[in-house]
Formats: structure tokens, sequence, C-alpha cells
């Protein structure tokens, strides 16, 4: 029984501001890569959000961070942002832009977190909480090296700085070693499904074999007992890739191959036909061959082209047969 860890979708059709979705397939929870328009989505699903990796401060990627807390404002939670040099401060200036006489201390417990990260590391990360009328707070950013955003026991997140004019970020969300449950060897050994299994799943991700749980009636089973029968099985972990808004060079392209390469899913802009690559070029924007040959040469499984220029609304099917002609190497 292969379970996929999370679902991604973009959010809206090729046209829309971008937002990427990952939904966790257990417990309530979802991520997004970026916050264009959030229309598309219901107020269910943006409850779920825990946290959001912002691109760029670009209108058309954060504009729907008004929509995000507007639906998240009363309920006991936290959503952290991530994203490049400035997230912090447009975060705040975008709080302070409202009135917050009626929150006090005895306002329900929603706080939102910013984190600004550049090549190298976080820079500082800054608290807003309601009940403090949603005043910025300095505290101590995540403790990561490298390219690393986020690292959870399930999964991280990783980032690469590509140039848009601004920095701009890619992300990648890696599932750390996947693990299926194969039932028929389940029920052969006489154990059943349940939620136990999530946790026997993290205790393979950790290596801990010995440890022991009780799934059923007091009986015990060690971890290392349902990988020789058979009921759990490893493989390797979903990755998952979204990169937005970058100009069509040469270190764009090898920093965003490096990042996307062997990708089960790779999410990219496609904005421009090839016949306007010099528009797009002026704009710091890729074409759909453009994007398509970049997907080609990281080797990913598939990939979806998105964030289409408003100027082809009639010609979508243009830019998806330029994507697939260079994705083939046509």
């Amino acid at each position: 029984m292969s379970v996929l860890l999370v679902h991604p979708r973009l959010a809206g059709d090729p046209f829309a501001d971008p937002v990427l979705y990952l939904d966790f397939r257990f417990g309530r929870r979802a991520l997004l890569f970026d916050i264009g328009d959030l229309a598309p989505l219901s107020p269910r699903e943006i409850a779920r959000v825990t946290q959001v990796f912002v691109s760029h401060m670009h209108m058309d990627h954060f504009a729907a961070f008004d929509r995000l807390l507007r639906l998240s404002l009363y309920r006991d939670a936290r959503v952290d942002l991530v994203g490049p040099p400035g997230l912090a401060d447009a975060v705040e200036s975008k709080l302070r832009a409202y009135t917050w006489n009626l929150l006090d201390a005895e306002s329900r417990d929603f706080s939102l977190s910013a984190s600004d990260w550049a090549e190298g590391g976080f820079m500082h990360a800054s608290l807003f909480r309601a009940r403090d009328a949603f005043r910025r707070q300095e505290i101590a950013p995540p403790s990561l090296n490298g390219m690393a955003l986020m690292d959870d026991p399930e999964f991280t997140i990783e980032a690469a700085v590509l140039d848009h004019g601004v920095p701009s970020l890619a992300f990648t969300f890696q599932e750390k070693t996947r693990v299926n449950v194969h039932k028929a060897r389940l029920d052969a050994l006489g154990l059943p499904v349940g939620p136990w299994l999530t946790e026997a799943k993290r205790s393979v991700r950790r290596g801990d074999l010995s440890r022991r749980l009780s799934p059923a009636d007091g009986r015990q089973v060690t971890i290392r007992d349902l990988l020789e029968a058979g009921a759990l099985r490893t493989g390797a972990g979903q990755r998952i890739v979204y990169a937005t808004d970058l100009a069509f060079t040469e270190l764009n392209t090898k920093r965003l191959v490096a990042l996307a390469h062997g990708a089960d899913r790779l999410y990219i802009e496609a904005g421009f036909l090839e016949e306007d690559r010099l528009l797009a070029a002026s704009k710091k924007h890729l074409t759909a061959a453009q994007a398509g040959s970049i997907a080609r040469l990281a080797g990913v499984a598939e990939a979806f082209p998105m964030h289409f220029s408003p100027r082809y609304a009639d010609r979508a099917d243009e830019l998806r047969a330029e994507f697939a002609s260079a994705m083939a190497g046509g």
C-alpha cells in the first residue's frame, strides 16, 4: 500500500498568481509555496496551512497574505513564513496597515513568524502575536545550515537563490525515506491497520529498528520484525521542486538544475512564447521553451508549466506545446 506523504497541486490555473499547495495525507497540515491567489482554496484548506515559503515579495506572489491572515486570525495556531531578505519587514508592514484595538491578552493565541533567509543561512526572525496586537518581537532564527530552510522528522525544505532582478527563491520539498505498508504481509502477521503505523514509519526514518510497539491486544512487535516480514517497505522519498520568476542565465540554470535533479515533480514558470524571448529576457522571466529545457537537463519525472503571461490568454496550448517539445529535446 503505497501512500504519498503529500499531495501537491497548483491552487489556480496556469494564468493565476502562483500558489503551490502541499496537502499532507495524515494530520491537519499543509504547506504553501508562494501566496499569490488563495481564492481557489477553501477556508478549510487554508486553515490547514502551517508553513509558507515565499519566493519573493512581488505582488503576484505575496498579495494573498491578507486572506491567509483573515482566515487564520481567530484560531489558536501559528503560521511560519520563510522568504528572502525583507520578508519580515514586509509582514510587519502588512500588519501595520490594520487597526488592532480589539485584540488583547484574552484574544485567541494566533501568531505569525517571519524569517529572512539568504544564501548561507537565516539572517533573522520575527514573531507577531495577536494577543500583543501583532507588535514585532525579534526571536532566534532556525539553526540550520547551508540550503536548508526546514528539517522535519518526515521531510526537508531546501532553497536556491535565483536572479529575477531581486533574489527569488526556488524551493524543494524532499520526503525522507518513504515507508509503505504491505497490507497482505501485515494481515499475515495478524496485525491491524491503524494510527500506530504512523509511529512505526517515523521509527524507520529515525533508524530505531529495535523499538517495540503495541498495535493490538497488548501484543508487541519491533520495527525490525515488520521490516523483515515485509510488512513495511522502504524507498526513496518524493521530491517536489517549485521555481518561478528567474532570468534565463547560465548561473540560474546551473543552480536550478542542481536543485531539481531527479525530482518527481517540477513546477516551473513558463510565461512567454519563444517568439517573445527578448521581452521575457527584459523582464527576467523564462520562455516556455527555456523552462522545458531546464526540466530536461534536470531529468525530472514530471514537469508542470505555470505562471503564464496573460498576454497569451487564448494561446495556452502553444505555451504547453513549446514547453513539452523542449523538455523532450525537440
